[in-house]
């Protein structure tokens, strides 16, 4: 059993198939089966139950599974030290909500190729569910999520405070007189969005359940369906004004318990930190400060 095994058998678990795994991981099947099949002969026990729809990882394949990422983990981050003389460069991946990006990050990425021309610096948007589960899974170097995050495997470092609003149509002058009328319903993006778990948590509190949801893709889309009045949404604040004109929407604020929340940046306590991750950390740091001073 090698670190190239363990990086096989954790493609197939990931994945769930032999062939999906192979435009992964860009080889052939039939050197992923025959790699499958020894590991299973060196351990004594099958790993997978192949069937029509893929491959599931047995009990014995669950168990080895956790040890198999940490071990590909540990020998990616062992190569990427050895590589690492100290000059930032190679491919840096990092996550952002969607809001984050299009308010905040900007200047910071633009000064940051500036300084860092070596660097293939990558964004990727994402809920906080998503983008968390990424970093955890060190698919992404690090990741702006909204706070709080807890989590043992993570290290979070404030970034900025935002504001939430509920956002209705430019002629809705009571939010209260909204939530009343039979068709009332809230503009949202998918599951694992933290700003909708937040609007349904603060509905329910007013009593509210039982609403219409209506599940879009991009917050641009939900800003327009917004506009057009077709329901409400909660975004920052920051958003109106920066990124879209304040006079498309009404914002309705909030009491600081429910309208306050804090975007953390977050990243895998156990990863290698590279030169690429450290120079971004440091160049953000100074826009971290002066954002929150802002606020």
């Amino acid at each position: 059993m090698d670190a190239a095994d363990l990086k096989i058998f954790a493609a197939v678990a990931r994945t769930g198939s032999m062939n999906k795994a192979t435009a992964v991981l860009h080889t052939v099947q039939s050197n992923v089966t025959a790699r499958i099949q020894a590991l299973e002969a060196e351990l004594g026990c099958k790993l997978f139950e192949r069937n029509s729809r893929g491959a599931v990882l047995t009990p014995a394949g669950r168990r080895l599974l956790p040890f198999a990422a940490r071990a590909v983990s540990l020998f990616a981050d062992a190569k990427r030290a050895a590589a690492d003389d100290g000059t930032p460069s190679g491919e840096l991946v990092i996550g952002s909500l969607e809001s984050t990006a299009a308010v905040h990050l900007a200047p910071i990425f633009a000064q940051y190729v500036a300084t860092h021309p070596a660097v293939d610096l990558t964004l990727k948007t994402g809920t906080t569910c998503e983008l968390v589960e990424q970093v955890l899974d060190r698919q992404i170097d690090g990741a702006f999520v909204c706070g709080p995050v807890a989590h043992p495997h993570l290290l979070v470092e404030a970034f900025v405070q935002e504001e939430l609003v509920i956002l209705t149509g430019p002629s809705v002058l009571r939010f209260g007189d909204l939530v009343a009328k039979p068709d009332f319903r809230i503009i949202v993006l998918r599951a694992g969005c933290s700003y909708r778990l937040r609007l349904e948590a603060m509905l329910a509190r007013r009593g509210i359940v039982g609403i219409r949801i209506c599940e879009l893709g991009t917050l641009e889309t939900i800003f327009g369906c917004v506009s057009a009045g077709l329901g409400v949404t909660l975004l920052p604040k920051a958003m109106l004004g920066s990124v879209w004109p304040k006079t498309r929407v009404r914002s309705h604020p909030l009491p600081d318990a429910e309208g306050l929340v804090e975007t953390v940046f977050i990243r895998h306590r156990e990863s290698y930190t590279s030169s690429a991750l450290r120079s971004f950390l440091e160049l953000s740091r100074p826009a971290r400060e002066q954002l929150g001073a802002a606020e």
